[in-house]
């Protein structure tokens, strides 16, 4: 009965917890809507591929309580995006902008794609020519010979033993 009962504190603990994550009411609609999109946009430091608004993380905490300060401050969303890279890198960002640093991270989805098509394409082309152009059956003689050859029997013709210059072996 205490296991039961403990069980219960423990899970009402946890769901008030989880209630209390962001208590902070903004002045406007379009405040609270800024901080909803930024914490989507926005990426975690520590969890590597989570944004702020689904990290559990403390500087994940750390950046909603900065984010929600700027916001209040009246801060535009380029000086956001501005104060979180300056201060955390582009890594913060999940669509980082086109530049030197990232221009390969932008074009190699592009590049794999272009090779990938490229790649079907050939082998496409390829299957196509072989259906177009089998190879012409045997003619009786070169028949006769596989089937020797299968056989274990003569691997050359005499025709074939016969000397290239006409018959002059010196």
């Amino acid at each position: 009965m205490s296991r039961l009962l403990l069980s219960a504190l423990l899970g009402l603990a946890a769901s008030l917890a989880t209630a209390a994550i962001d208590p902070h009411q903004f002045e406007t609609v379009e405040q609270q809507e800024r901080y909803q999109r930024f914490t989507a946009e926005l990426r975690c430091p520590k969890c590597q591929n989570q944004n702020l608004a689904g990290s559990d993380a403390e500087i994940a905490a750390d950046l909603r309580r900065e984010l929600r300060r700027l916001i209040d401050e009246g801060y535009s969303d380029q000086q956001i995006i501005d104060f979180m890279v300056a201060r955390y890198g582009e890594f913060v960002l999940y669509r980082p902008p086109l530049d030197r640093n990232t221009v390969l991270l932008w074009a190699a989805p592009v590049a794999f794609g272009v090779v990938g098509f490229a790649a079907l394409g050939t082998l496409l082309i390829r299957r196509r020519r072989s259906a177009a152009d089998p190879e012409p059956p045997l003619d009786a003689a070169e028949a006769e010979r596989v089937r020797r050859l299968l056989e274990g029997g003569d691997e050359l013709s005499s025709a074939s033993r016969q000397p290239v210059n006409g018959g002059d072996s010196r």
